[in-house]
């Protein structure tokens, strides 16, 4: 072989190699983010990671409009999904006190609704007003600052896409757009959700930049979220990590077969109760059909002070309400508070608490294209 063939020759092996090569790497990079995709459309964000699915809605929601739409969250482990009426979903921005004297004044601008929130203001109707003892108690008053009720009242918007190596993740702002007499309207909510690669939870915060001034604000959502049931045929047992000591409270579903009110057992104030360790809420799912247990499903608030008042309570219909509220502590015009959460399937209440102790004492989450992070 002369020196001209030879220099071809190897040139074409060097070719080829680089082509090889090349191939290789771009058949890798597609292999590398196969493990999570997300689908979008007009009216909602799809997520599915390796181990989970779930939808976020940007409107005409199957049920609410804030938080993981119901029936959604898939856990590709075991099959099971959730049970109730989605995650995480966002309600009133509100106060301890009475709205009686003003609550007729707070319309949706839009006509979209009554803004009041009061237990029996012109509730003249007795069943009415039972209905409404049992979904809301009696004993401890509260008051709308801003509205609308976001869960449902919410308008469409867009959620902005964060994509990075390990981790996707969803974040939704929106602005309440009435007020309480005296009050400004124009608070932000923003709620970010994070789904970590090779795990079967997402983590979650919900933050609130504040308009207003206040001797006591909170943020009322659903964790994890309600449940939905027959006779306890969708779920076993309920776990409380809060109540009964230190090794929380297991109730079977059982006790959920008779509608009663928040104030009469499984609640907590945090000015009644002592703060726990860890501020677990969970449910043991079970298929319906067959009576097989499921996993937990279970949500984690990182730092337990931030709970103002929690409670598990059966309403007539079937559902168990799981509704927590966040902050309950002075805020002044222009400042925030946020509280962090986890939620996702657990095999066990042990490793509930195993994850817990890893993040406890974050209120904060942040992601860029780069990574998330959890803040305390």
């Amino acid at each position: 072989m002369n020196s001209s063939s030879y220099i071809i020759e190897h040139v074409r092996i060097v070719i080829v190699l680089f082509i090889v090569v090349q191939g290789l790497a771009m058949a890798e990079k597609p292999d590398d983010q196969k493990w999570a995709t997300i689908t979008e459309d007009d009216r909602a964000i799809k997520i599915e990671t390796d181990l989970l699915e779930a939808v976020i809605p940007k409107k005409n929601p199957k049920q609410w409009m804030t938080g993981i739409e119901k029936g959604t969250f898939l856990d590709k482990t075991t099959g099971f999904r959730e049970v109730g009426d989605g995650l995480m979903v966002i309600d009133w921005l509100m106060e301890a006190g009475s709205d009686a004297e003003w609550s007729e004044q707070v319309i949706a601008p839009d006509g979209n609704g009554v803004g009041r929130y009061s237990w029996f203001a012109n509730e003249t109707d007795p069943a009415q007003r039972e209905y409404t003892r049992l979904s809301h108690g009696s004993s401890h008053r509260k008051r709308m600052v801003e509205g609308p009720q976001l869960c449902h009242r919410m308008k469409p918007v867009q959620p902005e896409i964060i994509r990075g190596k390990d981790f996707v993740a969803i974040k939704t702002t929106y602005k309440y757009e009435y007020a309480a007499p005296g009050r400004t309207p124009g608070s932000q909510w923003t709620q970010l959700i994070v789904f970590p690669k090779g795990v079967r939870y997402f983590v979650l915060m919900d933050k609130i930049d504040s308009a207003n001034a206040s001797p006591e604000m909170f943020l009322r959502n659903d964790t994890p979220g309600c449940i939905r049931h027959e006779k306890g045929d969708t779920f076993s047992e309920i776990y409380l990590s809060y109540l009964s000591g230190p090794d929380g409270l297991r109730i079977p579903s059982s006790e959920f077969f008779t509608p009663f009110p928040p104030d009469l057992k499984f609640g907590y104030r945090r000015d009644l109760n002592k703060t726990p360790d860890h501020f677990i809420r969970a449910y043991h799912l079970r298929n319906k059909e067959t009576g097989a247990a499921g996993p937990w499903l279970a949500g984690l608030t990182l730092e337990p002070s931030l709970v103002y008042e929690a409670w598990c309570s059966q309403r007539p219909g079937g559902i168990i309400v799981m509704i927590e509220e966040i902050n309950g502590r002075p805020v002044k015009a222009g400042e925030s508070f946020s509280a962090a959460h986890i939620v996702g399937y657990f095999d066990n209440t042990a490793d509930m608490h195993k994850l817990y102790d890893h993040y406890k004492g974050n209120t904060k989450l942040t992601a860029d294209s780069s990574s998330w992070k959890l803040e305390k």
